[in-house]
């Protein structure tokens, strides 16, 4: 069985050309768990593979991140096959948030009769979580206010950092044992994000060596990045995966 992690945006909120931080986790070319809903990223899911995401992590909720949510509601809503089906799976403490930021409009639907939530099977989720049989760990992350925004781990496969300062105690748990870290990284970092000079501080060369760079604020800042020797994510670029050794059970 062949995983991978396909990039449909690698950049900051202001890096429209890059597209907006969301990836898919893909088990034998198929989708299997996408990350984030940015809009430039899920016009990008849609070119890709030719429908809307069956099943979705949110790490936070910045704009960029789920900004395509009212485009995928009615997708979902309108579509009798996939309506209260596809599965978001929400930290429990971002749950609020992510209502407030997307749910909670007067009258979802003009007609009436419909709620937000109607169109998606929503997950609330702690400390790990599992999907189509396969556990996923969850852990918080140090970006703009504490309990606000969570990376994702898929053991021995991928550490998806989403949107966070340095956080070597983080990853020293959720990143040991040889994970591909896809790490929010900028030529220059803000009190929010990560900058390459945080990160040669405070990881050391072995995980660096396992990082993949993106968010970061235009194809220059990539170009930079890369020259320091670091690997950088590029829109629509597919990263192989070694295989998970999380833990498995039954099949949802």
């Amino acid at each position: 069985m062949a995983w991978s992690l396909r990039f449909h945006g690698v950049g900051n909120a202001s890096a429209v050309e890059l597209g907006s931080p969301m990836a898919t986790i893909e088990r034998d070319g198929a989708p299997w768990l996408a990350i984030d809903c940015g809009a430039e990223g899920l016009t990008a899911y849609l070119a890709h593979y030719g429908e809307a995401p069956r099943a979705l992590f949110v790490t936070h909720v910045h704009m960029d991140h789920v900004a395509g949510f009212e485009r995928l509601f009615v997708s979902d809503y309108f579509d009798a096959a996939r309506r209260g089906k596809t599965k978001l799976y929400v930290p429990a403490t971002v749950v609020p948030l992510l209502h407030r930021r997307v749910g909670d409009y007067p009258n979802v639907l003009a007609e009436g009769g419909a709620n937000f939530w109607d169109a998606f099977q929503l997950v609330p989720v702690g400390d790990a979580f599992w999907h189509d049989g396969v556990r996923l760990e969850v852990f918080p992350v140090r970006h703009h206010w504490p309990e606000t925004a969570y990376g994702l781990r898929l053991r021995g496969s991928l550490a998806w950092s989403g949107d966070t300062r340095p956080i070597p105690e983080m990853l020293a748990k959720h990143a040991d044992a040889g994970e591909l870290v896809a790490h929010d990284c900028a030529l220059h970092g803000n009190p929010s994000h990560s900058g390459i000079d945080d990160l040669e501080r405070e990881y050391p060369r072995a995980l660096l060596e396992r990082c993949i760079l993106y968010h970061y604020a235009g194809v220059a800042d990539g170009q930079a990045l890369a020259a320091r020797g670091h690997r950088v994510a590029t829109p629509g670029e597919v990263v192989a995966l070694a295989e998970p050794t999380a833990q498995q059970g039954l099949p949802a």
